[in-house]
């Protein structure tokens, strides 16, 4: 509805942005780079942030950068997978009807991953979002999943995902075999005030639209709200344009930043 009042052709702050035109902060540079060490050589990595602060945005980025001649690339997000089901999700994502048993399953996967790896000649790249709410088996299942030839050589990329409790976990003395195949960590800190004005600018760079439209002192509130989380930075822009527009105002200023977190947010920004 605000995006021809702003002269914009597409929408700022939505979920569906494509990923080469989000905002890039270094930290998630940073992170690009481990992760694409990690599915290089075939690594264990964890990337955890708290809810809101681009773990989706990287993952997207990172699947978007691996060529796809060379790498195989799987994604699963289920809270309550179980390990059975994980080797089943695996598997029918490479088109393999899974058998019953896990352990059944699991050789069907290994002996696959073979397949890939010597005569498709790629690696096999593996994302389980949500990793903070899995089942304990589960996640003693990856001990498992990764031990392969005596630990000489690792069959496939494994990326865990989730929010920072994830670490809280994985530090707890079960996991202790878990924790010590760990290669890669990278964490996601919440922006700062001067990266949460490159990211507004970035998504309305996108639009192609009018890019004066938030004063200084609209973006310091902004921020102030949002304490530098993505998710709520969106929430915030988004139903702040949709004020202006209804008050036809094409200026932003931090009045109507107030009025909007006053009035039309839920639980600060949530």
């Amino acid at each position: 509805m605000y995006e021809q009042f702003f002269e914009m052709k597409h929408t700022p702050f939505s979920r569906d942005v494509p990923a080469d035109q989000l905002y890039e902060s270094p930290y998630v540079a940073d992170a690009l780079g481990r992760l694409s060490y990690a599915a290089d050589n075939q690594l264990f990595a964890v990337v955890t942030s708290d809810a809101g602060c681009g773990k989706s945005t990287l993952i997207r980025k990172f699947a978007g950068s691996l060529p796809k001649d060379e790498y195989i690339f799987l994604y699963i997000s289920d809270s309550k997978l179980t390990p059975r089901w994980l080797y089943k999700g695996l598997l029918d994502q490479l088109g393999i009807e899974s058998r019953f048993y896990r352990g059944d399953a699991k050789r069907q996967l290994q002996k696959e991953v073979e397949i890939i790896r010597g005569v498709q000649k790629k690696k096999v790249v593996i994302i389980l979002d949500e990793a903070h709410l899995l089942e304990k088996e589960t996640i003693e299942e990856f001990r498992f999943l990764l031990n392969y030839r005596f630990d000489s050589l690792s069959p496939m990329a494994l990326v865990l995902v989730g929010q920072n409790e994830l670490w809280e976990r994985l530090n707890l003395q079960r996991y202790a075999a878990v924790k010590q195949r760990i290669d890669i960590n990278c964490t996601l800190p919440h922006l700062d005030r001067s990266e949460t004005a490159r990211y507004i600018q970035t998504h309305l760079t996108y639009a192609k639209g009018r890019q004066d439209l938030f004063t200084d002192a609209a973006l310091n509130d902004i921020y102030k709200e949002s304490t530098g989380i993505p998710r709520r930075i969106n929430r915030i822009c988004e139903k702040s344009l949709m004020y202006a527009f209804q008050q036809n105002r094409r200026l932003i200023d931090d009045g109507m930043v107030r009025f909007v977190m006053d009035h039309e947010m839920l639980g600060g920004g949530e």
